[in-house]
């Protein structure tokens, strides 16, 4: 038999599905990140259904201590919801956000793409650079497009890493007033103190409203 008589599509024969999900939870397991699909089949064996075996996965680790989710444009494991609690030590920061830097950070998320004169006026005060240069440095915002106004602007935006940390798809899964309202968030506060408080709760501590601004961490 000569090269010409080989079915050639058996040399690129998928593994077995259950084959393919242990490559996938191999990969997740490896992938700090969210890692999307399209990398997943960029990295799986030619001809495997990755959405198939990705679902089966996520099917697999229902009820069990860590879910596979879809969060930040892509797929990873996380911890099941309801035991977050057991992580609590280990995930509070050393350092925490000043109100204004969580102020900040709320405005742009709510408001992106959102320049730094349009935050100044949603806060009422004046935004420090150090402010900025912290939400930067902590990988949670990042520079969006410029306004085709004088000057050119550049705008804010949140990134992945934010969604990631917060465990949302995408900025949409932000509370609403209804949900703010319901969780009993929003204490007669301003507006921007109201997102504020979602927030915080997130590193366990509020800040004291009358903080300076320009004091980023206690």
């Amino acid at each position: 038999m000569n090269n010409n008589q080989l079915p050639i599509e058996s040399l690129f024969e998928a593994p077995e599905i259950g084959e393919q999900e242990r490559m996938l939870e191999a990969i997740l397991f490896a992938t700090i990140e969210p890692i999307s699909k399209q990398q997943l089949e960029g990295r799986m064996p030619h001809g495997c259904d990755v959405s198939e075996a990705l679902a089966n996965v996520k099917k697999r680790f229902e009820g069990r201590g860590v879910h596979l989710m879809h969060v930040g444009g892509g797929y990873a494991f996380r911890t099941a919801p309801d035991l977050g609690f057991l992580m609590q030590k280990e995930s509070v920061e050393t350092r925490k956000l000043s109100r204004a830097a969580i102020e900040t950070l709320s405005i742009i998320a709510y408001h992106q793409p959102v320049s730094r004169a349009e935050i100044e006026e949603i806060r009422g005060v004046s935004v420090s650079s150090g402010t900025i240069d912290i939400l930067l440095e902590l990988e949670w915002i990042k520079l969006g497009r410029r306004r085709m106004t004088p000057g050119r602007p550049v705008t804010f935006i949140v990134t992945q890493v934010f969604l990631d940390h917060f465990g949302m798809e995408s900025s949409k899964d932000l509370p609403g007033v209804k949900e703010l309202r319901d969780a009993g968030l929003l204490d007669n506060r301003p507006p921007p103190g109201t997102i504020l408080s979602v927030v915080s709760d997130e590193t366990g501590e509020e800040v004291d409203n009358n903080q300076d601004q320009d004091d980023m961490f206690d």
